[in-house]
């Protein structure tokens, strides 16, 4: 599934990776359960620019090595799908990515010409998934079947029936359908009934069911937990109170402050210990990060990795912009309305958020509407909206790719972490 704008580079984890290879975006790939199978990696000028600025065999073992750093933390570890035009499947640029983790996405504007066809045995032999992207009926793909692993079908660009008749025709043990596209809960739905087994696009961050205007009992204790810490002043020994009557809220405090993130020397043992070493910013975030995970327990976990990401990415730019708004609860309360399951306006009537982050929630006219704007782009590969976002922001892409990356990492530590 491929955004407005083509697709780029990735790199490796450290800071010291060559400046330009962080211009990087994922899309979750889900099974039918809605856990996280792989990743679509969206590079931003193509990934035969990225392989090809170091053509050397030597100097593709090293560019190997740090595009692998990349991935891992891109993809924690699933699958990575990368798409795949005529030139890169030739080089056998794909090659440079382990097989056990890598699908080699077939582009819909690869024709099925005899090198392409020898280019997926060679790719098949070597243990490499291959998926078809954008596949249609009457597909001229069609020889490229035999060798696909995954069928890629668009619900926006197709018809109910074509795609039912498309998983009757080439659904089988060997070659798994794949919807692309889907933008509700009851899309994703009827997928899954139809016969597809994986999943693609924003179903899963929309809340799901909506009952009347109130927040479900199961959710309200979060939603006093966010209140708390969002007021101007936070009144400590209510909040301990707060988090004492939520035994697993207290045990994800004392095993995230006792992990090695952290490193102290003593172990700390109470809710109280624990709020005096954190100190009231802190303690802050780590409310608002340990509401998100407990909250999405049974929710996709793509969520909270989303949310965290977002938070931290708007605090680190309020960082840069010198911002006095508090843009880590702007990025975490943007897809809190899904994993609390209610709408957005029900969810701000709860919280004491101040009105310029209450506007760009909603989609209304606000100064934090670019800076909100900017961070759904980043997430999803829109290179050319983030860039003029970007420069509307006075930065730089280089360094909003940059803060992305450094935000992907911190998500993916702190849920270690809870």
């Amino acid at each position: 599934m491929k955004p407005a704008a083509a697709k780029e580079k990735t790199s490796a984890s450290n800071s010291l990776a060559l400046p330009g290879q962080r211009f990087v975006a994922r899309q979750p790939v889900f099974d039918r359960s809605q856990n996280v199978f792989g990743y679509e990696i969206l590079f931003r000028n193509g990934v035969e620019d990225y392989f090809n600025a170091d053509p050397e065999l030597a100097a593709r073992s090293t560019l190997d090595s740090s595009l692998l750093y990349g991935i891992n933390t891109l993809c924690d570890n699933k699958r990575a799908f990368v798409n795949c035009t005529r030139e890169v499947l030739f080089k056998d640029l794909i090659t440079l990515l382990p097989p056990s983790q890598t699908v080699a996405e077939i582009l819909e504007t690869v024709e099925p010409e005899e090198r392409v066809i020898a280019a997926c045995k060679r790719l098949k032999a070597a243990g490499y998934l291959i998926a078809l992207d954008d596949f249609a009926p009457n597909d001229p793909r069609l020889p490229l079947c035999e060798f696909a692993d995954i069928i890629k079908i668009d619900v926006r660009a197709t018809r109910p029936e074509e795609r039912a008749g498309m998983v009757r025709r080439f659904a089988s043990p060997q070659c798994k359908m794949l919807a692309e596209k889907l933008e509700t809960p009851h899309e994703f739905h009827q997928a899954r009934d139809m016969g597809f087994v994986y999943f693609q696009g924003y179903f899963f961050c929309r809340p799901e069911l909506v009952i009347g205007r109130e927040v479900p009992a199961n959710r309200l204790h979060y939603i006093r937990l966010l209140e708390m810490v969002s007021r101007t002043e936070i009144e400590m020994r209510e909040l301990e109170k707060m988090l004492k009557q939520e035994a697993s809220i207290s045990y994800r405090l004392l095993r995230y402050l006792n992990s090695p993130v952290f490193g102290f020397s003593l172990e700390i043992k109470s809710i109280r210990h624990a709020m005096a070493v954190l100190g009231e910013r802190e303690i802050r975030r780590w409310v608002r990060l340990v509401v998100a995970v407990g909250a999405a327990e049974q929710r996709c976990s793509e969520l909270v990795l989303m949310g965290l990401a977002r938070a931290r990415f708007c605090e680190l730019l309020s960082n840069r912009l010198q911002s006095n708004t508090d843009l880590f609860l702007m990025g975490l309360l943007s897809i809190m309305d899904a994993i609390l399951e209610v709408t957005m306006d029900v969810l701000l009537e709860q919280l004491p958020v101040d009105r310029e982050t209450k506007a760009a929630l909603l989609g209304q006219n606000s100064s934090l509407r670019p800076v909100y704007q900017l961070m759904l782009a980043q997430e999803s590969g829109e290179w050319a909206k983030s860039s003029e976002l970007a420069t509307q922001l006075k930065l730089r892409d280089e360094e909003v790719a940059l803060i992305w990356w450094q935000a992907l990492q911190w998500a993916q530590t702190a849920t270690s972490g809870v």
